[in-house]
């Protein structure tokens, strides 16, 4: 069967000759692995059928991770983009729901492993920005209503995972998180038609390698918006 290429199409968020950022849906690896256990859809690959070149892959988000992914056309802007990565001058934001109700703004510095195969434990660091608090009508263990809280995590380190360890290392586990989240939690989302885990890099700045200042951010999907519109002053959010 042909695949319309135009189906495929990511949604550009910022492009010129050198590199671009895309919003990447949900549910996509975004290029081949060990992890990829016979699948054949890439968010790489995608890219390269799309723009019609060669493209190189700056960083990496998670197959249920949506949002903000960079890439360059070239070796040499790659090259310079993954310096400015290295050097965290990249500015990162990502939209989370996760379980409860932190009291305030707060950072999570917690050492955490590469993941599978790789036990060696690095650095890592989370800041993490409240924006929104709810409390909904269905029961939670020991509780009559379910409190939630909508935030934005800035990661400062690029570890394995990180924002999804760090939150259930907080007990705020990440809605939709089927690896470190709450099952409990995740059903009651589902019965409203969120299928997804609710992490979402909302947006990404940084410097060009060949000046001016990129900023780029990712409207959510359906589904993410779903979410949303518990919170008061995020519904239909774009």
């Amino acid at each position: 069967m042909t695949v319309d290429p135009a189906a495929l199409a990511l949604e550009v968020l910022h492009a010129d000759p050198y590199l671009a950022v895309v919003n990447k849906p949900a549910g996509l690896m975004v290029h081949d692995s060990a992890l990829a256990r016979g699948e054949h859809d890439f968010i790489a690959d995608r890219l390269r059928m799309q723009f019609d070149r060669q493209v190189f892959l700056v960083h990496r988000l998670d197959r249920a991770t949506s949002g903000c992914l960079l890439f360059a056309f070239d070796r040499e802007t790659a090259s310079a983009l993954g310096k400015v990565v290295m050097s965290r001058e990249v500015e990162k934001d990502y939209w989370a729901v996760c379980r409860g109700w932190p009291e305030g703004d707060f950072t999570i510095d917690h050492d955490l492993d590469g993941g599978p195969g790789k036990p060696l434990k690095k650095p890592a660091v989370t800041r993490f920005e409240v924006l929104a608090r709810t409390e909904c009508d269905w029961p939670s263990t020991g509780f009559q209503t379910s409190r939630y809280a909508l935030v934005c995590a800035h990661p400062e380190t690029g570890r394995f995972r990180q924002i999804r360890r760090h939150l259930k290392h907080a007990s705020h586990h990440l809605i939709g998180d089927s690896s470190h989240g709450d099952g409990r939690h995740n059903r009651a989302f589902r019965m409203l038609g969120i299928h997804r885990m609710l992490l979402h890099a909302r947006r990404l700045a940084f410097d060009h390698p060949n000046g001016g200042r990129i900023e780029a951010v990712a409207p959510v999907d359906t589904q993410f918006a779903k979410a949303l519109a518990l919170f008061d002053g995020f519904g239909g959010t774009s």
